[in-house]
């Protein structure tokens, strides 16, 4: 048993899959004060801020874990889009492109404490306008980095893969487990 501190369906859906029993807890960590220079630097810094507020928070009597996501694109950070023209935008600077997405992970208990940071790429074709128009509409996009979701929309655009799937979808589960 363990908490996982973020309110991601996606990062439960994960560790459903994978057969981890836990309870999802809020995070009160704000990462809007965050600067960073790079997207490594943005995650990494997010991540430790969740994990520190979540250590004092809850402790680590019941195992914690955290973790953040960016999305980049040209070295640019792509963040959780603000509404649907932000995400218009965002998905653009991603079509037709090399993105990467970077996840950090943070687990501790009593006796252990697990820090991951991954990246995997992807090389996107041209996203269809219709299509992108009709996943604008659904709100799909909405609370995801870049408004990006490697396992829905984007994945009949993708050309190429280096790296985990888990990693783009938010926890880097086959790092995670042998930990656990």
């Amino acid at each position: 048993m363990l908490y996982l501190v973020s309110s991601s369906k996606t990062r439960a859906k994960i560790l459903c899959e994978a057969g981890v029993e836990f309870a999802q807890r809020p995070c009160g960590f704000d990462e809007e004060s965050i600067e960073a220079k790079t997207p490594r630097e943005f995650v990494y810094k997010a991540t430790m801020g969740k994990f520190e507020w979540a250590k004092k928070e809850y402790g680590t009597d019941t195992p914690i874990l955290c973790a953040d996501t960016v999305v980049t694109a040209a070295g640019e950070i792509l963040r959780k889009p603000k509404d649907v023209d932000d995400a218009r935008d965002i998905l653009s600077k991603q079509s037709g492109k090399s993105v990467g997405i970077v996840t950090c992970t943070a687990y501790a208990s009593n006796t252990l404490t697990f820090i991951d940071l991954s990246i995997t790429e992807y090389f996107f074709k041209e996203f269809d306008k219709a299509a992108l128009e009709s996943y604008l509409a659904s709100n799909e996009w909405d609370g995801k980095a870049g408004g990006c979701m490697v396992e829905g929309f984007c994945k009949e655009y993708i050309v190429s893969q280096r790296g985990l799937e888990s990693c783009a979808m938010g926890l880097t589960i086959e790092k995670l487990l042998p930990f656990l």
